[in-house]
């Protein structure tokens, strides 16, 4: 049986985006779940819109993310180079065996004349498509203009008349006109091929067993099926994904949204839950569910089970599911992942155990990362009240309330959360101070606001010493 190898085949024009990482996870979950291999490609041909780095960041997303690629520019492989811009000549070979054998033609036409053919077309209501005058040139006219240096390109002379059909996991049976598809270009006048000649000659030397990508390649298909066609290779199975939209079902564009997966990462939603999000986009599991981790998915991902309809991206629903995974992970994990905005805030986190309970109240509050930062502050750093609040610190009941507190403290040190819990209930009842009145003047005093976690926890993270400076501090 053929072994499943499968590709992920970006152009290195920006950062990963969420479309990109829809189609690396699915090629990464079938290949794992047919223990195939994880290709990456680096499809560079098109070189007006290459970005500097980009290679870099794609491959060090997928890794963040715990995609790990088999084989690619970073790690080698049997089948490589993994970069079209190194496999020229390969692509050079195959275009002059299908000019050899009339599959494919030099064009001459300016982009001034393509222009004009096409206006002229859409003002006669006709299907804009290239109208073949340079197919109409002798061989010996094709040879002169190109001893003259002509710029030129090379097309693919599609079938005239002929019913495209070909199968698809996700869509079934698909027929296609060939009367829909123009003579794509497949080399450029620079010399390097188009993504059509390119991936198709790339697929099959190194062996892609199935096609995974996005359905606004389902009409390039047949170009693609009679690329294979004539130069006499079997084409690999397709699988062809629904649309990513918009909440309003308008389609999610890399170049309209804030798509990137380097800002959900920097915004602080957490890997499992980009991933576990990303991959019910399209997909959906046997069991009524919606928590999996990546090894849950890659035993549980299925073609069969990705609709075809599009896929509403919910920002509500990611944030709900980075919620849930901040609550479930360990809280070392937790720590580890906000380091980062820590360091960045400034503020000095080395005492781990305070750290580690203040993110297991805080995780319960929160849903980004980020958030466990601001939410901090109240045990690490002290603020100036605003008036209002400084009125309420400042009166009699509140000064009496933090009075007995401060003396009974400093009574039962060492404190733990069984005792504090005991010096609320004693409080209240020996001063007949209850509700508000009892607990804003002690939450004012030790985080600097009206509403936080419960006392124990509050006089357990801040610690012995630091509860009684800052009770000291409020008493007038």
């Amino acid at each position: 049986m053929k072994e499943t190898r499968v590709r992920f085949a970006p152009s290195p024009t920006g950062y990963l985006h969420i479309g990109g990482l829809r189609t690396a996870l699915y090629d990464f979950l079938f290949a794992k779940k047919y223990n195939g291999k994880f290709v990456l490609r680096i499809e560079d041909t098109d070189r007006n819109r290459l970005v500097e780095g980009a290679v870099e960041n794609l491959i060090s997303s997928l890794t963040q993310l715990d995609l790990i690629i088999d084989e690619g520019p970073h790690t080698g492989g049997e089948y490589g180079p993994y970069v079209q811009s190194e496999r020229l000549e390969l692509y050079h070979q195959h275009a002059d065996l299908l000019l050899k054998s009339g599959h494919a033609y030099h064009c001459f036409c300016s982009s001034e004349t393509l222009d004009t053919m096409r206006l002229g077309q859409q003002e006669r209501k006709e299907f804009v498509k290239y109208d073949r005058r340079c197919l109409q040139l002798s061989a010996a006219e094709v040879s002169a203009k190109l001893a003259a240096n002509e710029t030129h390109v090379i097309r693919l002379k599609m079938p005239d008349e002929h019913k495209f059909r070909f199968d698809d996991l996700i869509r079934g049976t698909v027929e296609m006109d060939a009367a829909q598809s123009d003579d794509q270009v497949i080399v450029k006048s620079d010399g390097f091929p188009t993504y059509h000649l390119a991936a198709v000659v790339d697929d099959h030397f190194m062996q892609i067993s199935h096609v995974i990508r996005g359905e606004e390649w389902l009409s390039s298909t047949p170009k693609h099926i009679w690329l294979y066609q004539c130069l006499g290779w079997e084409a690999p199975i397709w699988i062809h994904l629904p649309l990513i939209l918009n909440t309003d079902r308008s389609k999610l564009s890399k170049r309209m949204n804030d798509v990137s997966v380097e800002s959900y990462i920097q915004k602080g939603y957490l890997k499992e839950a980009l991933i576990n999000f990303i991959a019910l986009l399209g997909w959906h599991a046997s069991e009524d569910r919606e928590i999996y981790t990546l090894e849950e998915l890659c035993q549980e991902f299925s073609i069969e089970r990705v609709s075809k309809s599009g896929a509403v991206f919910d920002l509500t629903k990611l944030d709900w599911m980075n919620g849930q995974y901040i609550r479930s992970l360990p809280l070392d994990t937790i720590a580890e992942r906000c380091h980062p905005y820590f360091e960045s805030s400034g503020i000095d986190t080395s005492d781990h155990v305070k750290l580690l309970k203040i993110i297991d109240i805080a995780r319960e509050r929160i849903t980004l990362l980020p958030e466990i930062v601001e939410y901090s502050k109240i045990f690490y750093l002290t603020k100036d009240l605003d008036a209002a609040d400084q009125d309420i610190l400042d009166n009699e009941i509140s000064q009496t309330v933090l009075k007995w507190f401060l003396e009974s403290v400093q009574a039962n040190l060492p404190l733990d959360r069984d005792k504090v819990h005991k010096l609320v209930s004693d409080g209240m009842a020996a001063l007949q101070i209850k509700g508000k009145n009892y607990y804003t003047p002690l939450r004012l005093a030790l985080i600097g606001q009206a509403h936080g976690p419960d006392m124990p926890a509050t006089f357990d993270i801040l610690g012995d010493a630091e509860v009684i400076l800052r009770l000291g501090r409020a008493i007038r």
